[in-house]
């Protein structure tokens, strides 16, 4: 069965950018944006410009920067914030208006004070108004994941007939759970009217861990495109990872997805986007995390020397990282002692080795973690000892340090 390719929207300039604190200037989004493009993603959500003129400015600029790539503007279901959005794309070369309106019960009766046949009749103006600037108009129904099924179909039934080329699938609230949410977008692709005709996006949040699980489940279920942010920054608890879900179709091809991401730059791209931003990636973060390919614990380490696979299902190289880390602690082995002294130019007999490993555990049971230079001087002190006793090193060249006890 021919596979079939998966559109990656990320919007880390957008929903990502309302993490608190995390401020980005015109000059860092559009830095940003060309790096997105280079990563290989289909539509980059540049901003919400009618929310601020610093906003409006950096979606124009982006605007000009981009040249392949998707340019995308948010708006509500508002006439002056699709026509502020339309200006800002005037010079995209690939436009798209994402305009749309709550859809569940919540938002449109608390949000607002609303019935849910104006929410329609808002939701088909929104996307006709929006028809006359571009072509390209994507329709989100804003908390899907706790809408009826129904009416949600109905919905995107008739913004299908008004014109939406995509229609967005939010679980605003991070509340759906895998099963349920795959099985809405399976409602809607069994459901609803020219549905073939448009593309189904997923966009998860991640306020009880299942956001990449969530969106898994929608591309599972029929959905062609996945709305996520660089290290899955975003609202409250945050977004899909891109990371993830781009490793987790590349690694599973039984999946029979792809995409046209270019994994080789998630890294760097990782943290340009950390550095702009000011949001630090958290050490156990899945793909990009520094603890993401390390290895403190002896049996891990020395599988992984052995053959990386037998602890890591991702090849680092895969997303732009060198290689494992084998991080020396009082969990290592020799393996891994004797692997990273090599590192350094070491080569140790089976006698020489034990005698370092004694005094390196002596080391590692008062630190968290053994350096370099602390190796050395580990190194210096095995010497000395043999020394003192009257044994001889033999150390050969400068680049093959090869030491031997006689």
């Amino acid at each position: 069965m021919e596979k079939r390719k998966i559109q990656i929207f990320d919007t880390s300039l957008r929903d990502g950018e309302q993490v608190p604190g995390c401020k980005l200037n015109t000059k860092e989004k559009v830095s940003i944006a060309r790096k997105l493009e280079f990563l290989g993603v289909d539509v980059i959500e540049a901003g919400f410009p009618t929310s601020s003129p610093g906003d409006y400015k950096s979606v124009q600029e982006i605007s000009k920067s981009i040249s392949k790539t998707v340019v995308c503007a948010l708006s509500r279901a508002i006439e002056k914030d699709i026509e502020i959005a339309s200006l800002s794309l005037k010079n995209a070369k690939r436009p798209r208006i994402h305009t749309g309106i709550g859809t569940s019960d919540c938002h449109i009766r608390y949000k607002f004070n609303s019935t849910p046949e104006k929410i329609i009749e808002r939701a088909i103006h929104a996307v006709k108004y929006a028809k006359k600037f571009v072509e390209d108009v994507e329709f989100y129904a804003e908390d899907a994941g706790r809408t009826e099924n129904e009416f949600l179909a109905k919905v995107c039934e008739t913004v299908i007939k008004c014109g939406a080329t995509v229609i967005n699938i939010p679980d605003t609230t991070g509340y759906c759970l895998p099963e349920e949410y795959g099985n809405k977008i399976r409602f809607l692709k069994e459901n609803v009217k020219g549905i073939h005709k448009i593309i189904l996006s997923t966009h998860c949040h991640n306020d009880l861990g299942l956001a990449t699980a969530n969106s898994l489940a929608g591309i599972m279920n029929g959905a062609e495109q996945v709305e996520c942010t660089i290290n899955g920054i975003g609202e409250r608890a945050g977004n899909t990872s891109l990371e993830e879900i781009v490793m987790i179709i590349k690694q599973n091809n039984h999946l029979n997805f792809f995409t046209d991401i270019n994994t080789k730059l998630i890294s760097s791209t990782s943290c340009l986007v950390s550095k702009y931003t000011g949001m630090k990636v958290q050490a156990n973060k899945a793909i990009v995390g520094v603890n993401a390919f390390s290895h403190s614990s002896g049996i891990h380490q020395d599988g992984v020397i052995k053959k990386r696979e037998t602890y890591e299902s991702i090849n680092p190289e895969d997303v732009g990282i060198c290689e494992s880390s084998i991080i020396l602690t009082a969990r290592s082995g020799r393996s891994a002692l004797a692997y990273r002294y090599k590192k350094l130019g070491y080569f140790f007999n089976k006698n020489f080795l034990d005698s370092v490993y004694s005094i390196f555990l002596e080391y590692a049971d008062k630190k968290k973690e053994i350096t370099d230079i602390e190796l050395k001087i580990i190194l210096d002190k095995v010497n000395l000892k043999h020394k003192k006793n009257n044994q001889i090193l033999h150390s050969h060249s400068r680049n093959d340090r090869r030491i031997n006890v006689i």
